[in-house]
């Protein structure tokens, strides 16, 4: 009997790789003669999975962020990973943007991924376990074909294909 290989999808994030993007950006952005005697803050809250980005424009919110998410492209780290919640003012006519950290999959969107490995008619399964998808199959091809497809598909969580054995 062959031996069943499995591959897990998920929304992990590595927050050792996050939290130095995070770092990184901030260094970034105090070397950067545009930002110089502006208030200009990012704060990461562990505890909260919030990141905060506050300056006094929103041109310098546009460019704030484009810093940080180019930051975590080059950390390997997806742009969903932020999920834009709330734009406001701050004290000073300063500008705030709160972003809520993303490393889960929804239910609902979880069982769209299910339905689509089930679309595909591999000769395997999809199961939905807890935070992750759990993809099995007899042939390593079956599964390489599975994260191929999710991963040309549009989707709103941070997919990670990962133990795949």
């Amino acid at each position: 009997m062959a031996k069943e290989h499995s591959v897990d999808i998920s929304a992990k994030i590595d927050m050792q790789d996050f939290k130095d993007a995070i770092l990184q950006a901030t260094r970034e952005v105090g070397n950067r003669f545009d930002f110089k005697g502006i208030t200009c803050e990012i704060d990461y809250n562990e505890k909260a999975k919030t990141l905060t980005l506050t300056t006094s424009s929103d041109n310098k919110l546009e460019a704030l962020q484009d810093i940080v998410i180019g930051r975590l492209l080059k950390h390997n780290l997806s742009s969903k990973v932020l999920d834009e919640a709330k734009v406001e003012d701050s004290s000073g006519g300063n500008r705030r943007i709160v972003y809520k950290i993303v490393d889960y999959i929804e239910s609902k969107e979880a069982k769209k991924i299910v339905a689509e490995i089930k679309k595909m008619k591999i000769k395997g399964s999809a199961v939905l376990e807890g935070d992750h998808i759990r993809v099995k199959s007899k042939q390593i091809d079956e599964l390489q074909k599975v994260i191929r497809e999710i991963r040309a598909m549009e989707w709103d969580a941070p997919l990670v294909f990962e133990n795949m054995r």
